[in-house]
């Protein structure tokens, strides 16, 4: 496993970084399949800011969490990978030992709310992200969805080849987007 260290308006002893590798390198006894990890420290408001982010055999795990004590908040994000790792591998271990059946959300055009015509608000883009998408199964993308702690996630339908995307309703459970 790689790790590599991302520091912002703090300074990283020696002795707190040997700390961080000796507990990120222990994750590995949960899931031998990590290939890197990033270790972002950030201090603002007083607080200092650990995000931690991991491949974990190409599904992205990231935890974070803030402490005064800059262990204390590494320590805190690194029980959130460390919950995630094993909730994936309990996962995988499921996913082999039966047959997992596909979900399909269907989305009901007459159930959605209808807004009321407004003045259109000036639209810009105002960021641009590149990522790669993965090939994986409607159930697969909530759970990595979940992981990643977003509200959607974009994908790759494995049956389909299509891309789709999977989101979060406010009513509670998923929705999935197929193209016509």
């Amino acid at each position: 496993m790689e790790v590599r260290f991302l520091t912002r308006n703090v300074e990283l002893p020696g002795d707190i970084k040997e700390y961080m590798e000796k507990k990120l390198f222990k994750i590995e006894k949960f899931f031998d399949r990590i290939l890197d990890t990033q270790v972002a420290l950030n201090y603002k408001r007083g607080m200092n800011v650990v995000e931690i982010t991991s491949n974990v055999n190409g599904v992205v795990m990231r935890g974070e969490d803030y402490a005064p004590d800059l262990r204390k908040a590494f320590d805190k994000a690194l029980k959130n990978i460390e919950r995630q790792v094993k909730r994936h591998k309990s996962y995988l271990t499921d996913k082999v030992r039966m047959k997992v059946q596909d979900i399909s959300f269907d989305i009901d055009p007459e159930l959605l709310p209808q807004q009321a015509e407004k003045e259109e608000p000036k639209r810009e883009i105002v960021k641009i992200k590149k990522f790669t998408v993965d090939v994986m199964t409607p159930l697969e993308a909530t759970m990595q969805m979940e992981l990643l702690g977003h509200s959607f996630f974009i994908f790759k339908n494995d049956e389909s080849g299509d891309i789709n995307v999977v989101y979060r309703r406010e009513e509670g459970g998923y929705g999935l987007l197929e193209p016509k």
